[in-house]
């Protein structure tokens, strides 16, 4: 059996067809605004996204950075979720880096936060507090999908407050593919997104951050102060362009194969004490009774050449590359297992 990894949608490896967009790909200096494929590749994502400019940086984490810092000077502050990741998983960059406050909250069950709560933490104008700045939210958060009604509350919010709004989108293409509308639309709430196109959509690197041309400016200026101006980078921008073309609608998949291994896992888990949650998008959880049976786990996968995480609780992440008859197998190992 080939090698199935769960972990994340991050080991997808790229296509044999990208590969051969990304050896043909035009080049230039990106730095000097040279690379004409990363040119067009910028225009194109930020008329997709129903903004003026857009920026090409070499991850997620990074365009979230420049974006906080394009939106937030030192000792002001953004509002964010405990469980977001431009709180927990960016090794604290924006306060690090640009000296910018987080004000982090609960996250709700649904992915959100209470609204009541957010504006009871806006500050007020007082030299005691940092200076709210800022929103910073996600979709799809823990593979949900934000109702898009609560993000248009929250911009009528911002706006009573003079907010800004960014959206860390990492798997935007993934919501947009649940929730059958637009990028544009998904984006329209948000003064900034950041959409990551090293996941579900398949390409080796790259994300991207849009917004007005005069934000995208000052985040340009960020992004070569920490280190991400490029060089020849259209054979990044080709691989993105190429999954633009060919790996949204094929999202589809993968959710099915989420919402399938969920079904089954349930059918066989719930005699045992296990947990599962259905599947929105592509991501199972899966809740074992105690953290050493699920290092018993992983260890037992490993051996029949799946990779899985470790832990109580466990995310199982599908892919381009986790196709149905893999699945199938881990279903099958997961049974054995539990025997």
């Amino acid at each position: 059996m080939k090698r199935l990894d769960l972990r994340s949608d991050t080991v997808t490896q790229p296509t044999p067809a990208m590969r051969e967009a990304m050896a043909n790909a035009p080049v230039g200096d990106d730095v000097y605004g040279e690379d004409p494929t990363i040119n067009a590749l910028e225009q194109r994502v930020a008329t997709m996204l129903g903004k003026e400019s857009a920026l090409l940086c070499a991850s997620g984490t990074q365009s979230n950075l420049c974006g906080l810092l394009a939106h937030c000077r030192n000792g002001e502050e953004y509002i964010v979720g405990q469980e977001y990741h431009t709180y927990r998983y960016e090794a604290g960059g924006a306060a690090v880096v640009g000296g910018i406050v987080p004000q982090p909250l609960e996250v709700q069950a649904d992915g959100t936060l209470d609204l009541d709560v957010l504006v009871s933490r806006i500050k007020p104008d007082d030299p005691h507090f940092p200076i709210t700045r800022l929103l910073a939210f996600e979709n799809t958060h823990a593979g949900k999908v934000i109702d898009q009604a609560y993000f248009n509350t929250a911009r009528r919010i911002a706006d009573q407050h003079g907010l800004a709004m960014h959206l860390d989108g990492a798997r935007l293409a993934n919501a947009v593919v649940a929730s059958d509308r637009s990028f544009a639309e998904l984006a329209a709430p948000f003064d900034s997104v950041s959409i990551c196109c090293s996941k579900g959509l398949g390409a080796p690197v790259g994300s991207l951050l849009v917004g007005s041309a005069d934000f995208i400016a000052r985040a340009r200026r960020w992004r070569k102060m920490v280190g991400g101006g490029m060089r020849q980078a259209g054979v990044i921008a080709a691989a993105i362009d190429y999954a633009l073309d060919h790996h949204i609608e094929r999202l589809k998949q993968d959710h099915a194969n989420a919402a399938w291994l969920a079904e089954e896992l349930a059918g066989i888990a719930g005699q045992h004490a296990i947990t599962t949650h259905p599947a929105q998008t592509n991501m199972v959880y899966l809740e074992l009774p105690s953290a050493e049976q699920g290092l018993q786990l992983q260890q037992f996968m490993a051996q029949r050449n799946i990779v899985i995480p470790s832990g109580k609780k466990l995310r199982l992440v599908t892919h381009l590359n986790a196709e149905r008859p893999m699945l199938e197998q881990f279903i099958s190992n997961f049974a054995e297992f539990l025997r």
